[in-house]
């Protein structure tokens, strides 16, 4: 039990993260797609910057996995 407490720390947890962030992309898309069909300027602006933070949150995610390196606390 004290090695899934640092799940998110492992080469795994890392992945997982990655997929579940990046699944929000359909959502983003989904919410630009429909602020262009209403020409709802704000909602554009709102799906913009969720877009970014999406990116934002893969490029951190994507640098620490880089970091974990060999040292995986599941594998060892």
């Amino acid at each position: 039990m004290a090695k899934a407490k640092n799940f998110k720390q492992t080469k795994s947890g890392m992945y997982v993260s990655m997929a579940s962030t990046a699944f929000g992309a359909i959502t983003v898309a989904k919410k630009a797609k429909k602020a262009r069909r209403e020409n709802d300027t704000l909602r554009l602006v709102d799906a913009a910057v969720s877009a970014v933070s999406i990116v934002t949150g893969l490029a951190l995610l994507y640098r620490e996995l880089k970091r974990l390196g060999d040292d995986d606390v599941l594998l060892g």
